[in-house]
């Protein structure tokens, strides 16, 4: 009973901050027209979405810090290694975004940071990751608890990090293109995530993991009041690149890697169709898919948009339901 207490208190604590901030920051970006630019309209349903207040991320950015900051305060939570990692993707991530809106925003475009200087911090980001983990005694093995399988990967283990939380921010942001789907698919993810780790008792700190992702869950669906179509408000890169840093950083720090791969099914299959695009345009001069990722193919499809984000959070609910059953049971 007191797990679930622990559990409800903190989405309920990220809920109403994040439902605070959101009525606090939304006139905000209205007053100073920080808006969403959008040069490179996927169909005629889009035109409307030019202008619509964007970087919402800070909202439940904002709201996760404070709730945490509160239950550290009253002494809910303590202080460890794991807590401290993953807070500082989820920043590092959220500022490496942020400066990406920031740029589209001055310059009025969806160029951005160029993908070298992306990468540089990525890399820097990954290497800082690893030094913490590393020094407090992470082991560098990856489980297949299925089989009981374990791969030393030694040194490379870092190299795994970085593909991990690159391969994840991109995922969750190639996601993030329709009203609500990125923020309803990554509450399925952090909600999974949240349980998995209550199941994690071996591992320094699983509880305050734990409530990190009840917490950020409850702050994403405050966000999502907003953000659901017709959308008043896009999180940006500011809260994608920070939602894919912090879902890759819980995978590994839970020892679950693999079942990112189920759990955020949806952003592989996402990735995957533009990967496949890409590769087919470039090599065979075709086209797989109406136009990728594959919620612009259900576009174009002429879906409506609200069925389309149904459809993806259902799989959604599905996947991480999937992956609570293999990482807690399997």
């Amino acid at each position: 009973m007191l797990i679930l207490a622990k559990t409800v208190l903190g989405v309920m604590l990220g809920f109403i901050i994040s439902l605070v901030l959101s009525l606090i920051i939304l006139p905000i970006l209205r007053k100073k027209k920080i808006g969403q630019c959008t040069s490179r309209l996927i169909n005629e349903r889009h035109v409307n979405k030019e202008g619509t207040p964007t970087l919402g991320g800070l909202i439940f950015i904002i709201s996760t810090i404070i709730s945490l900051l509160f239950l550290y305060i009253k002494g809910s939570i303590n202080l460890n290694h794991n807590l401290i990692i993953i807070v500082f993707v989820f920043l590092a991530y959220a500022l490496l975004g942020f400066l990406d809106d920031y740029l589209k925003l001055k310059y009025k475009n969806n160029k951005g940071l160029s993908s070298k200087v992306k990468f540089i911090f990525q890399v820097a980001i990954a290497i800082i990751f690893y030094v913490i983990y590393k020094s407090n005694g992470g082991l560098t093995d990856l489980t297949i608890s299925l089989f009981g399988f374990k791969l030393q990967l030694g040194f490379f283990f870092g190299l795994f990090i970085l593909f991990l939380l690159v391969g994840t921010t991109n995922a969750v942001n190639i996601t993030d293109g329709l009203d609500g789907l990125c923020g309803g698919l990554c509450v399925m993810a952090f909600l999974s995530y949240g349980v998995i780790a209550w199941g994690s008792d071996w591992i320094a700190g699983y509880e305050e993991l734990a409530i990190f992702c009840f917490v950020l869950v409850g702050s994403v669906l405050g966000f999502l009041v907003f953000n659901t179509h017709p959308a008043k408000i896009f999180m940006g890169d500011t809260g994608s690149l920070a939602l894919g840093g912090a879902l890759g950083t819980i995978a590994i720090l839970t020892r679950h890697e693999l079942s990112l791969a189920i759990i955020g099914g949806v952003f592989v299959i996402e990735t995957l169709s533009s990967l496949i695009q890409i590769i087919a345009i470039r090599k065979f001069k075709k086209r797989v898919f109406l136009r990728a990722p594959l919620h612009h193919h259900f576009e174009q499809l002429n879906w409506l948009e609200t069925d389309i984000v149904k459809m993806f959070w259902i799989a959604g609910f599905i996947l991480g339901m999937l992956g609570i059953i293999y990482g807690v049971w399997l």
